[in-house]
């Protein structure tokens, strides 16, 4: 599949969810000898679709509709009951932005550890450090705790962290759901630049006008199922209009 960068064949993804609560120790001690009850919660059922290398797919859907679950499969967070996935190049998620984080550790730090968690070596860290920096805006604040930064400054860290990952396919969840204008208008530079680079990518946001402007084709889900795959402009219509 020279063209395509992920194929997706028949995807299901299912969770054990308990059907008891079990609070105190009590409770936890008599059901020693009473198993508990689970329930399986169908969270995407036979989810099929290829993206085309350069392309941009937007995924929408309401809550619960399985798309960062999806994206958590493709990035190999979590494991599929069923089907299949291809992955044509070098993936890097912008999911859980900061999960590498030592809050412990000072910003300058962490920007080590998180950027070689994510594969960079610690020369191009060196080299690309006061650019990180002045992306989070945060160097007078580099050798404080990263328990001390704000939840805002700490995402703006790790997304500058993260951009610096080299990668063919990138998986963005939210990303433009956090931070400040100001930050968001920094993030929006990126993704043309990344649209410029003819990089492969997935993004996922309720905004469905940011949508509009990335991305070349939508896969809208509801509750588990592709509902809509295709064009941009028709699909983000009928689901303004649902």
């Amino acid at each position: 599949m020279p063209n395509i960068a992920i194929k997706i064949e028949n995807i299901s993804k299912s969770f054990r969810i308990p059907q008891e609560n079990r609070n105190t120790l009590r409770e936890h001690f008599w059901n020693l000898f009473h198993p508990t009850k689970y329930k399986k919660f169908e969270v995407l059922k036979s989810i099929s679709f290829r993206i085309e290398k350069g392309q941009w797919l937007g995924i929408i859907g309401n809550n619960g509709s399985g798309k960062s679950t999806l994206l958590k499969i493709i990035a190999g967070i979590y494991e599929p009951d069923e089907g299949k996935i291809k992955i044509n190049g070098r993936l890097v998620p912008f999911l859980e932005l900061g999960v590498g984080f030592n809050p412990e550790l000072s910003a300058r730090e962490n920007i080590f550890l998180n950027g070689t968690i994510l594969g960079v070596t610690r020369k191009e860290l060196e080299k690309k450090f006061d650019q990180i920096v002045d992306f989070a805006e945060i160097r007078q604040f580099l050798d404080l705790p990263l328990k001390n930064f704000s939840s805002g400054m700490q995402v703006r860290l790790a997304f500058a962290i993260a951009i610096q990952a080299e990668a063919d396919i990138y998986l963005l969840d939210e990303v433009l759901a956090v931070g400040d204008m100001i930050f968001q208008k920094k993030c929006k530079k990126v993704f043309y630049e990344l649209k410029h680079q003819k990089k492969t990518v997935i993004f996922v946001s309720h905004n469905i006008n940011e949508i509009k402007n990335f991305c070349d084709k939508i896969a809208w889900l509801e509750r588990g199922k592709i509902k809509e795959y295709g064009s941009v402009l028709d699909i983000a219509a009928k689901y303004l209009n649902k």
